[in-house]
């Protein structure tokens, strides 16, 4: 292990800080807030409600991605087998949402989403799904929520897995993060740091940093430092993309299954880390413990340094879980446009505006918090790239109501559309179907002989939304 692997950069942050941005539009003050009180474990959720008036200074906003993890797969989702105790106090501590969705069934559109706050199909390099080579990925020219945030003043991190393109051309620097520390690829070796591609993997900004210790630990104390670090008084945005559990199936500790792993793909083999003759579901148990323990410490850090209550934290996943995901009751998994494949576990915690012990079934979607961070930010969107989310913002804190909507998904081979309890997905059989999720979840009893008027109008819809976007290449 290098001898450079542990001591943490500390470089100061660049970007020009943005004008003060009015509190009329989210009501935000530069006054500190009262806390919303978390309620006991073991208290029942209540449906949401904002609570109305309270104001408070722009956010901090701390974004956390699990990687391939499945709806169920937390113990506050309903997973029988997985303890994960910090994600279900922060649940306890904020909202928890039924319905949320990915943007794409994959890694790197939802990524492409979710930075940019659009339908993956809005670039090019969002066409691919996922990115797996250097030809293609997020244009530096292409507004982003850290360049826009950044324009507002805020400094901007991302620690992690990019997988938004490679070097030379790509990568968070050049798309509006100040700083970056972490993967370029969809998947490494934890302890090598070896990609698909047999490439060494760890870098900071666009070198590489030497590190071979298990990656989840890295950039779970590059997160915590980041967090307790002194930000001279500005507001900040960290996207903090963990790989866990993504395969390789490794927990913290498994060096010989890593050593395994690893003359495979020096010796050639392009598989090796799909690792389709490995894991188990309680070597996946172990991994998504570990991203819980992880996230705890990064929580920890931040209520160690003061900022806890006036910091907007965000968790979600990338896509629906893979192969020993717990994704009951829904049907599908990542890379399917089925509930199991775009459907994930998604947390909202801010104690200075938002009370905690509440769940929403409101639908949502990566493009629409997006477009709520940059409005709570004050920070607007770019009019030359509208933005295809929703702001949550009035929903949040001011109780408004949010209109009918469709939410939009496309991937090659199949296409759904979520209107109100309402869902429209051709998969890959070619045949159309119309599912009521308020009753089937698991999308099992097919409407689209009782409802034809009901299935033409949500496949015009999609259709409609379809037509503006970009095609597959051939």
């Amino acid at each position: 292990m290098s001898s450079h692997n542990s001591k943490l950069s500390r470089r100061a942050f660049g970007g020009a800080v943005g004008a003060t941005v009015a509190a009329a539009a989210t009501g935000l003050e530069t006054t500190p807030a009262r806390a919303a009180g978390a309620p006991s474990e073991g208290s029942p959720e209540r449906e949401f409600h904002a609570s109305r008036g309270r104001q408070s200074r722009r956010p901090n906003i701390l974004f956390v991605l699990g990687d391939d993890l499945g709806w169920a797969d937390l113990s506050s989702y309903g997973s029988p087998h997985v303890k994960t105790p910090n994600l279900d106090r922060l649940a306890r501590q904020g909202v928890r949402f039924t319905d949320a969705y990915s943007g794409s069934a994959t890694c790197s559109p939802t990524r492409f989403s979710l930075y940019t706050g659009r339908y993956p199909a809005r670039t090019e390099g969002g066409l691919a799904e996922p990115i797996a080579d250097r030809s293609v990925g997020l244009e530096p020219t292409h507004p982003t929520l850290a360049s826009l945030l950044g324009s507002a003043g805020y400094a901007t991190a991302l620690i992690g897995k990019w997988h938004a393109g490679y070097l030379p051309d790509y990568s968070p620097t050049r798309s509006g993060w100040d700083e970056f520390f972490g993967n370029f690829g969809g998947a490494l070796e934890y302890y090598s740091k070896l990609g698909l591609a047999g490439e060494y993997d760890l870098y900071e900004g666009d070198a590489e940093y030497k590190d071979l210790r298990y990656y989840t630990r890295i950039i779970t104390e590059r997160a915590s430092e980041y967090v307790s670090r002194d930000h001279q008084g500005k507001p900040w945005l960290l996207n903090l993309n963990f790989t866990t559990p993504h395969w390789p199936w490794i927990a913290d500790g498994d060096t010989a299954e890593s050593a395994g792993i690893v003359r495979r793909i020096k010796a050639g083999d392009q598989r090796a880390l799909w690792h389709q003759d490995g894991g188990s579901v309680d070597k996946y148990r172990q991994m998504v413990e570990d991203l819980d323990r992880s996230v705890g410490e990064v929580l920890k850090a931040l209520k160690r340094s003061g900022q806890e209550e006036d910091t907007l934290v965000v968790f979600s996943s990338d896509n629906g879980g893979e192969r020993f995901s717990y994704n009951w009751p829904l049907s599908g998994n990542k890379a399917s446009l089925q509930e199991g494949g775009i459907r994930v576990p998604n947390i909202l915690r801010w104690p200075a505006r938002i009370d905690g012990g509440q769940v929403s079934r409101l639908p949502v979607f990566s493009p629409d918090w997006t477009a709520t961070l940059l409005e709570v930010a004050g920070a607007r969107p770019h009019p030359a790239y509208p933005l295809d989310g929703v702001s949550l913002a009035g929903y949040l804190l001011r109780g408004e109501k949010v209109a009918e909507r469709n939410l939009f998904w496309r991937v090659r081979g199949e296409r759904a559309l979520r209107r109100g309890d309402w869902k429209y997905y051709r998969g890959k059989t070619g045949r159309d179907q119309l599912f009521n999720l308020a009753g089937d979840q698991r999308e099992q009893a097919d409407r689209a002989a009782l409802e034809p008027a009901r299935l033409a109008e949500l496949r015009t819809a999609w259709e409609r939304t379809d037509a503006g976007l970009l095609p597959y290449p051939a």
